[in-house]
């Protein structure tokens, strides 16, 4: 029996990392993209690779550039015999009033949020289209759907990710593909760790369910698209947001 292989992007801490392992657990070898977090993903494949008994490439790969893309996909092609999920969660942000954001604090945004999950999808995609198989899954968030102040170049780059989500659905789906996208709220993070509690509560304040997500909640609906009880499921957006735009 071969193994399916799932690449997941920004795979190396948070979110990514939360995607990782779930999707470890159900069998996948895994390939874990990182830009900066190199140790992160050495000590991440190693605990994977030990506890689930699976295998892990780790790529460093900057996702806004085509050509470590393609290179990336070269390798993983190299050593694994199939590719079967995209999980396209890499992304930063560069958080300003627009008056004040720089020019390139936007450019890179794009290029990494949105940019970043065109090239993977483009080129993993093809691959997929050539096996007639594969799922792709990309992490927007809801402020993309909502927007926020201070932070229009990643709602821009997010709700970009919807848009291409559906169209590449639509694209996609005669070959068996399913093409879908999780949208994060407020999830426990680095960043949130860092706010202070006063902030903290104003989030939860608006949260019908009174508290922040965790990664693992977001990694536990990629592990429903990616399964087969999701076959019937593209074009669609799962919100993770403890209610908040109900």
């Amino acid at each position: 029996m071969i193994q399916k292989t799932a690449v997941v992007t920004g795979g190396s801490r948070g979110i990514g990392k939360a995607i990782a392992t779930e999707l470890a657990i159900q069998g996948y070898n895994i390939v874990i993209n990182y830009n900066s977090s190199e140790e992160k993903a050495k000590v991440l494949k190693e605990t994977l690779e030990l506890k689930y008994d699976i295998k892990v490439l780790t790529k460093k790969c900057d996702v806004s550039n085509f050509d470590d893309v393609k290179s990336m996909y070269k390798d993983v092609k190299k050593s694994f015999d199939s590719i079967d999920l995209l999980v396209n969660n890499a992304g930063i942000t560069k958080d300003n009033l627009i008056l004040r954001m720089k020019e390139e604090d936007f450019d890179q945004v794009i290029n990494i949020n949105l940019k970043g999950t065109f090239n993977c999808s483009k080129i993993f995609g093809r691959h997929m289209l050539k096996q007639k198989s594969g799922k792709i899954i990309n992490i927007s968030s809801i402020v993309g759907i909502m927007g926020n102040a201070g932070q229009s170049n990643y709602a821009a780059s997010k709700a970009g990710v919807i848009g291409f989500t559906k169209s590449l659905a639509k694209e996609f789906a005669s070959r068996g593909i399913t093409v879908n996208a999780v949208a994060p709220g407020f999830i426990q993070s680095a960043m949130t760790d860092a706010l202070d509690d006063q902030v903290i509560n104003h989030y939860k304040e608006n949260i019908p369910l009174g508290n922040l997500g965790k990664p693992e909640d977001v990694a536990k609906v990629v592990k429903f698209l990616s399964s087969t009880d999701a076959d019937y499921i593209t074009g669609q957006v799962i919100n993770v947001d403890g209610g908040l735009l109900i």
